[in-house]
């Protein structure tokens, strides 16, 4: 099945920190590969802007050597790629200073019906800078879009600063708050199980849900990004964020029309209904080394950190869908494997008729983020052969990769997705400034209380599944984490 592609407007794309590793692994390949698909028009342009000393060419230059890396199977068409680049340019620019402004400017084109629109791929603390020199300088119209990397802020204070900051110089729908897990195909097919299928709907309530689990686990350690992260946290890096997105779409009423503010409008009503998390119903841990690679202490170059690598807890929305349901939250570093799952379990019959032989057996709808994005839904049948009526779980299995075609796995990275949504003016995939304010309004009271109790996170080894302690979280509501793997 070959994925079908709709064109979008001409458009001028100035990325700020154009030479930047969100640049060259992320952004750079992802417009690449739309032009690949036919997508990008030929006289749009991708303007690179950042301090270092660099002219055309030389961008062009480090814009190979990205999609050499990252541009998948299409960066060997030297042909495509060499058509690509001919769209690039740089304009050096001090995002605090004078230089470079006028220069962007006058690269920037008047015309009327060519979207123009600006990445900041910076750090949080040069968002108002960019903002206002924008802004000041004549480089946007009521038309214009700016799009805003995470961390959008550092709790709820900052957070709300940052929206009257940028709310100065652009209006809520001219500004693009990107969280790249919104852009993954199995996280929008996820609203169309729920919304386009009668099969699910009904079932999904409390009535008929046990529980939910929200698993993101990685393989790595901090590494390079140890000074960062030690100031942030897997709360506020993944459950702030990423988790409390994929929180609101699993629990959200259905919209009434597929549009952003409608969508939106959902997402943060199952934000202000989560109840406040007790101490006791989050884990925090840590991971240690394990001979070969550093602890988590070595990578953040700090041997007396309390900052949790791992975050495991239980919350519940209380509304009228969800009750009583709850719904269990775990990210951490270094564990296992890579791998992301939202997993829904479906409650026991109310009755078996097979005997207490048939053993315990629950439907389980299981949708893989990452690796080999898919969807599984478990279902019960009987084991093949004589002997009696002997119940076995088996998976209805689809990976997206099989279902659709190869081309499904060239077409899926949320990036593309999510810069093209930009610039059709499409928001109903990014996170609204009260979204943001309401998210950090529910986290900051958990991380105040463990500061101010001086908690230490729960040490775990690396290449395990986290803390006992996040073990003993599900387990003594009598159930269990489902296993982390690929």
């Amino acid at each position: 099945m070959v994925s079908r592609v709709i064109p979008v407007d001409t458009f001028d794309l100035v990325i700020f920190g154009g030479t930047g590793d969100l640049a060259r692994r992320k952004i750079l390949p992802a417009l690449f590969r739309r032009y690949c698909s036919g997508q990008m028009p030929e006289d749009s342009r991708v303007i690179g802007a950042a301090r270092s000393e660099m002219d055309d060419q030389g961008f062009r230059d480090f814009t190979r050597e990205a999609l050499a890396e990252f541009g998948k199977s299409q960066a060997d068409n030297a042909e495509a790629v060499e058509g690509f680049l001919r769209h690039l340019h740089y304009v050096p620019v001090d995002a605090r200073g004078e230089g470079g402004w006028s220069d962007l400017k006058d690269l920037l084109r008047d015309d009327e019906g060519i979207v123009r629109a600006f990445y900041f791929s910076v750090g949080p603390s040069l968002f108002a800078d960019l903002a206002s020199h924008v802004h000041s300088r004549g480089l946007s119209n009521r038309d214009t879009r700016i799009v805003v990397e995470k961390p959008f802020g550092h709790d709820l204070e900052s957070a709300r600063a940052l929206n009257e900051e940028l709310a100065q110089y652009f209006h809520e729908d001219q500004i693009y708050r990107i969280d790249h897990y919104l852009g993954k195909e199995t996280v929008q097919n996820l609203m169309a199980v729920r919304f386009g299928n009668m099969l699910f709907e009904p079932l999904w309530n409390a009535q008929y849900v046990d529980h939910i689990q929200i698993t993101v686990a990685e393989t790595v350690g901090v590494g390079g990004r140890g000074s960062y992260y030690d100031k942030s946290g897997a709360m506020r890096d993944m459950v702030q964020n990423h988790l409390m997105q994929l929180l609101c779409l699993i629990a959200m009423e259905p919209p009434a029309r597929f549009e952003a503010d409608a969508v939106r409008d959902e997402k943060l009503k199952v934000i202000r209904a989560l109840d406040p998390v007790d101490p006791d119903q989050i884990v925090r841990g840590q991971y240690t080394s394990d001979g070969e690679m550093p602890s988590y202490r070595e990578d953040a170059e700090n041997p007396t950190s309390k900052t949790e690598s791992f975050i495991a807890l239980k919350c519940y929305v209380s509304n009228w869908r969800w009750a009583n349901t709850p719904f269990y939250l775990r990210t951490g570093k270094r564990l296992a494997s890579r791998a992301s799952e939202i997993a829904v379990v479906f409650k026991e019959t109310p009755h078996s008729i097979f005997g207490i032989d048939s053993g315990r057996h629950r439907n389980v709808l299981s949708i893989r983020l990452q690796p080999n994005e898919g969807m599984t839904l478990g279902v019960t049948i009987k084991e093949p052969g004589p002997g009696g009526m002997r119940l076995v779980d088996v998976p209805l299995d689809m990976s997206f990769a099989e279902a659709l075609g190869p081309e499904a796995e060239e077409v899926t990275d949320a990036y593309e997705r999510l810069i093209m949504d930009v610039i059709r003016g499409n928001q109903t995939l990014f996170m609204r400034g009260d979204e943001v304010e309401a998210a950090w309004s529910w986290t900051d009271p958990l991380i105040e209380g463990w500061e101010r109790r001086g908690d230490s996170p729960k040490p775990y080894d690396a290449g395990g599944a986290g803390p006992d302690d996040a073990a003993f979280l599900i387990n003594r509501d009598g159930r269990r984490w489902r296993g982390i793997k690929a």
